[in-house]
């Protein structure tokens, strides 16, 4: 990011300046000890700290470097107020807090007092994102944002200097911190927005405010924050609301009705003949996909009918900055496989599908569909370790019953469950299954994994996939250590 001076951080922020006093000396009050009170006290900043400048932001005192303004986050598992001692002595010119912080080595430092220091993260890189010269594309959808996005990145990055997230930083946190990290060089910078409750993509859009706005698909996901399918339509086509006044809204045909009635302007892909962007003659050998668009073939190096849409939906993006359809194909034949998404891994003599970012019923359907796929023309087992899918809210139990079907249908002979809501998947598909299937159920990842010698033989082809609260990466791990 470009340089901003502490005073110009304080007037974007609204913050106040606490100032840490130095340690007071007490007697203890029950004791004859002695003990340290440190206490902030509110004043002006100094012309010495008014013209200090940073160029970067850090939410993560671990990896703050020199000349950083550190943001005191506090989230679920840790707080960072209790690490802007840490963050000083990484070399932090300043940190953003919004309660009282004490210890060691904080005397004299810049503290910049506001109420929310989400918020006014949040703040910050809105208004760098208008201060800055780059473009923004953001991506929304229930499946497919991160594939998307790293396709779209990687066919634009050919033409333009591209800055996108190393991870899914999709939320209120990571949105701000992806558009902050945007060197003040970068044309384009693409971003994911996600949201687990109502709301929360409007506001990320109005940070963002996308030149490109685009919805990849609508499935029921995170059912827990929205209570049903409409909300979660609502909370996907918010995304339009931050598009810039000239902008482009680009979304799944299906979804074409919903934005009919919000008298939203828009372009679609999809399948369908009808869509402005579309696609024909799709065909799959299980670990790669071949498509045509506008009579030029595509060679997509991954599986799975839902990665098709994705590339078509990349190339929508792709085309609105002038990319030709020739240079998009070059582009994706050479796309890197993206971790822990349908990547395909070969350990040993097993075939393994790695798909254990997230899930939800969509998302489960797609990777059944791959592992189909992995299985034409071959006689090698098909073995599921299935997780729970989380944030279904009340409909869990009925999802998870009707995926239980759906791998019965998908020719899977050895079902390992993880977790309670996977347990009801695989007895749901043994009461379903018309074929010999094979079920075993475990409450953990690390009862499953202490297994897998055991139940996973040589030449099988395994597909791994879960929420992020099942941990099955330990699985691949430990498949890898039994079989490379």
């Amino acid at each position: 990011m470009k340089e901003f001076s502490i005073a110009e951080l304080v007037k974007i922020i609204k913050a106040r300046l606490a100032v840490s006093e130095p340690a007071i000396r007490r007697r203890g009050p029950l004791r004859g000890d002695t003990q340290s009170y440190p206490g902030p006290v509110t004043g002006e900043l100094s012309r010495r700290d008014a013209i200090r400048v940073f160029a970067g932001v850090s939410t993560d005192s671990r990896t703050t470097q020199t000349g950083d303004c550190f943001f005191a986050i506090k989230g679920e598992n840790f707080d960072g107020h209790d690490y802007v001692g840490d963050a000083f002595a990484k070399g932090a010119v300043c940190a953003v807090i919004s309660r009282t912080v004490g210890g060691e080595g904080l005397a004299g430092k810049c503290l910049l007092k506001v109420a929310d220091t989400i918020e006014s993260l949040g703040n910050f890189a809105g208004e760098y994102r208008r201060q800055a010269g780059f473009k923004v594309v953001a991506i929304t959808g229930s499946v497919g944002k991160t594939t998307t996005r790293r396709i779209t990145a990687h066919a634009l990055s050919r033409r333009f200097r591209i800055h996108q997230s190393p991870k899914s930083f999709n939320n209120n946190i990571g949105v701000p911190l992806t558009l902050l990290a945007a060197d003040p060089r970068d044309e384009i910078v693409v971003a994911e927005l996600g949201s687990n409750h109502p709301g929360e993509i409007a506001y990320l859009t109005r940070i963002a405010r996308p030149d490109i706005a685009v919805v990849t698909n609508v499935h029921p996901a995170h059912l827990a924050g929205f209570g049903d399918l409409e909300a979660i339509v609502r909370e996907k086509l918010s995304i339009s609301e931050g598009l810039a006044f000239d902008g482009t809204f680009i979304i799944n045909s299906a979804l074409a009705a919903a934005c009919r009635a919000g008298r939203a302007d828009f372009v679609t892909f999809g399948k369908a003949a009808a869509a402005d962007y579309s696609i024909r003659d799709i065909s799959s050998n299980g670990l790669t996909s071949r498509f045509t668009i506008d009579g030029t073939e595509i060679h997509l190096p991954l599986a799975g009918a839902g990665n098709v849409e994705n590339a078509l939906a990349a190339w929508a993006v792709c085309s609105r900055f002038g990319v030709k359809i020739e240079e998009f194909a070059e582009a994706v034949r050479t796309l890197p496989a993206v971790s822990m998404r349908a990547e395909v891994l070969q350990i040993g003599t097993l075939t393994v599908l790695n798909d254990c970012y997230n899930a939800n019923p969509a998302s489960m359907e797609n990777a059944l569909d791959i592992l189909q796929a992995l299985h034409v023309d071959t006689n090698r087992r098909l073995v599921f370790i299935c997780g729970d899918m989380a944030e279904l809210g009340a409909e869990a139990e009925r999802l998870h019953r009707r995926l239980g079907e759906s791998i019965s249908r998908a020719n899977v002979q050895l079902l390992i469950s993880v977790g309670r809501l996977a347990e009801i998947a695989a007895r749901s598909a043994q009461r379903s299954a018309k074929c010999d299937l094979h079920v075993k159920c475990f409450k953990d990842a690390r009862s499953a994994g202490n297994n897998l010698d055991e139940l996973v033989k040589d030449y099988d082809i395994v597909l791994v996939k879960g929420s992020r609260c099942a941990r099955l990466e330990t699985a691949v791990e430990e498949l890898t250590g039994f079989f490379s």
